[in-house]
C-alpha cells in the first residue's frame, strides 16, 4: 500500500491523531510562552537570576524525552485536588514539551530586551516614561523580532518532540511512527513523520506571517498579542480541568501495555475479556515505552497489564537470573505483592525468552544450531541488540561471557530495527523474543540456548490489588486466559498482526473466539466493597 493509499484509507484516523498532536504542542507552547515570556522580563530586571534560570531550561533541553516522561509518572503532584503533575496520558507530556520548549523563549526574551540601545531607554526615561510603559511602550516592541522567533524555534520543536508523547499514551503522530518501527513498515512511519514535517513547517509559515503584525501599531500589536495569550491559556485550562476529571473512573478498568506488537495483542485480549465476561468499560493505554508501564501500573494510572517473569525478577526486582520456571514465578509472586501491592495472575502459558537469530541462510550454509557454534564466527561479525537487552543483567554483558563471545561490533538500536538490519545484511546476529512474528516473515533462524543462560520469561498479567479488591472478579476473568496460548499460537497471532498487517482487534476477537472465550460467563462478586461516600 502507497502512502497516499493509506492516508485515504486511514484518513479519520489520521485527522484525528493530526488533531491530539496540533492539540498538545498548542497548549505546551501556548503555556511557554505565558511563562517564558515573563520570565525573561524578570531576568532583564535580576541579572543575577539569569545563571540558575538559564542553566535550568538547558538542562531541560538535554534530558531526553523519554528519561523524563519517566521522572515524572511516579510524581503524582496535586494542587487543590487536583493533579497538575505525573501520571500517563497527555498532562505529563504537556509538563515536558513545556520544559523543552522555554529555553528559546527565555533566551530570545531575553536577549532582545538586553540589545536595545541604552541611549533609546535613556531618551524614554527622559520622557518621564515609567518602568512599565519603558517595558511596554520601547523595550517589547523593539524585541518582539527576537520573541516571536523563539516562539517559532520553540513550536518546531514542540512539533517534533510530541511524536514521543505517544509512548505514555498521549496521542499523536508519534503512534504511527511507533508501528511502523514495531512492524518494519516504512509506509506507516511516513503516515506519521511527513504529516509532522509538514505541521512544522505550517506553524514556522504562520508565526512568520504573524510577525508581519510588527508593522502595526504597537497598541494593536500588543491587544493581539495578548488576546492570543489569553486564548492559549484559557484552552489550557479547559484542558487540564478534563483531565483532571475524567468522569466515572472506578467504573473503568484501565489496561496498558508496553510498546510492542505481542504486547498490545495481549492488552487487546485481556480488554476484550474484561468487557465481555465483567461487564466493566476499559480503556486502552497501550504503546507504552520502556519501563513506563510498570511505573503506570505503581502510580495507579493503569490498573492491570501483561509483564514476564524474568523481566520482573532482574529488571524491576533486580536479582539474579534463575533458570527454574517455577520459582521464578513463586518469587516474583510474593515480592510484588509485599513491595508493590501487584498480584501476578496465572500465566498465559507461554514463555517469549530472548532469541538469538541468524539469517536463515547463514544458519544452512555454516551448519549452525546452537548460540556456542558461533563463537568460531562472532569475531568477524557484527551483532545488532536492542537497548534493553543491551542494558538488562541478564542481558548482552552476561551473555557474551556465557558463551565467551567477542564480535567485531556490537551495534545497539531499537528492537524492531534489529530485524530490519539482520534480514539487510548490516548485522549478522541479533537478540530477539522467540515469539516474534518477523521471525517467520523474514526468514530467520533461532539459535538453541544450549548453555541455558537465559531466564523463563513467562507472560502473565499483572493487576493492582487495590483494583482486584473493588472488582474481585477481575481475577477470574483474567485467568481465563492461564495457560490458554502457546508459543506457536503467540508466534502466530504476531505474524498476523506484524506479518499480514491485520487490525489487532480483530486478531484478538478471533482468538477468542477459537477458544470458546467470547461468549460472557456469569462470575459472583463482580464488585467488591466500595469505599463509603464521604
Amino acid at each position: 500500500m502507497s502512502l497516499w493509499e493509506f492516508f485515504l484509507a486511514s484518513r479519520a484516523e489520521l485527522l484525528q491523531l493530526s488533531l491530539e498532536h496540533l492539540f498538545l504542542v498548542a497548549v505546551s507552547t501556548g503555556i511557554a510562552v505565558v511563562l517564558g515570556i515573563p520570565l525573561g522580563i524578570l531576568l532583564t530586571r535580576s541579572p543575577s537570576l539569569s545563571k540558575p534560570v538559564m542553566g535550568f531550561a538547558n538542562i531541560m533541553q538535554t534530558v531526553p524525552s523519554l528519561a523524563l516522561f519517566g521522572f515524572l509518572i511516579p510524581l503524582n503532584v496535586y494542587v487543590l485536588h487536583v493533579r497538575v503533575l505525573g501520571g500517563i496520558g497527555a498532562h505529563t507530556a504537556v509538563v515536558a514539551l513545556v520544559l523543552y520548549a522555554l529555553l528559546p523563549i527565555i533566551r530570545n526574551t531575553f536577549t532582545g530586551i538586553e540589545s536595545v540601545d541604552p541611549a533609546i531607554r535613556e531618551a524614554g526615561r527622559a520622557m518621564g516614561m515609567t518602568g512599565s510603559q519603558l517595558l511596554f511602550q520601547v523595550e517589547m516592541p523593539l524585541a518582539l523580532g527576537f520573541i516571536l522567533a523563539g516562539v517559532r524555534v520553540a513550536t518546531v520543536i514542540s512539533v517534533g518532540t510530541a511524536t514521543i508523547a505517544a509512548a505514555i499514551d498521549a496521542g499523536g503522530l508519534g503512534r504511527y511512527i511507533f508501528r511502523g518501527l514495531r512492524m518494519n513498515d516504512n509506509t506507516l512511519i511516513l503516515a506519521g513523520a511527513v504529516p509532522a514535517a509538514l505541521m512544522a513547517l505550517g506553524a514556522d509559515f504562520i508565526l512568520g506571517k504573524i510577525e508581519r503584525v510588527y508593522r502595526a501599531p504597537v497598541a494593536l500589536r500588543l491587544r493581539r498579542l495578548i488576546w492570543a495569550a489569553m486564548v492559549l491559556v484559557a484552552a489550557g485550562g479547559v484542558w487540564l480541568a478534563v483531565m483532571a476529571y475524567p468522569g466515572k473512573q472506578g467504573e473503568r478498568i484501565a489496561v496498558g501495555s508496553k510498546d510492542f506488537t505481542e504486547q498490545i495483542i495481549l492488552g487487546e485480549l485481556m480488554a476484550q475479556l474484561i468487557e465481555s465476561h465483567a461487564g466493566l468499560s476499559v480503556r486502552r493505554r497501550f504503546d507504552l515505552g520502556g519501563n513506563l508501564a510498570h511505573e503506570a501500573l505503581l502510580a495507579g494510572e493503569i490498573d492491570v497489564y501483561p509483564e514476564y517473569t524474568g523481566t520482573g525478577l532482574t529488571v524491576i526486582l533486580r536479582r539474579k537470573p534463575l533458570s527454574d520456571a517455577k520459582t521464578v514465578y513463586e518469587t516474583v509472586k510474593e515480592q510484588y505483592a509485599d513491595r508493590f501491592g501487584v498480584e501476578w495472575l496465572t500465566p498465559f502459558g507461554f514463555n517469549n525468552t530472548f532469541a538469538i537469530l541468524v539469517r536463515g541462510d547463514d544458519a544452512r550454509r555454516l551448519h549452525l544450531q546452537r548460540i556456542s557454534d558461533i563463537a568460531r564466527y562472532a569475531p568477524a561479525w557484527r551483532a545488532g541488540f536492542g537497548q534493553d537487552f543491551m542494558s538488562r543483567p541478564d542481558g548482552y554483558q552476561g551473555f557474551i561471557r556465557a558463551y565467551g563471545l567477542k564480535f567485531k561490533e556490537a551495534r545497539e538500536m531499537d528492537l524492531s530495527l534489529t530485524y530490519r538490519a539482520l534480514a539487510q545484511g548490516q548485522v549478522d546476529v541479533i537478540a530477539g523474543n522467540s515469539t516474534d512474528g518477523l521471525i517467520a516473515r523474514q526468514g530467520l533462524f533461532q539459535l538453541a540456548d544450549d548453555r541455558s543462560y537465559f531466564p523463563p520469561y513467562d507472560a502473565a498479567p499483572l493487576v493492582r490489588q487495590e483494583t482486584l479488591a473493588r472488582f474481585p472478579v477481575l481475577r477470574d476473568v483474567l485467568n481465563l486466559l492461564g495457560g490458554a496460548i502457546s508459543v506457536a499460537e503467540m508466534r502466530e497471532l504476531n505474524f498476523q498482526v506484524d506479518g499480514e498487517g491485520r487490525d489487532v482487534k480483530q486478531v484478538a476477537a478471533e482468538f477468542l473466539r477459537a477458544k470458546g472465550l467470547d461468549q460472557p460467563q456469569k462470575f459472583t462478586r463482580v464488585r467488591g466493597p466500595q469505599p463509603a461516600a464521604p
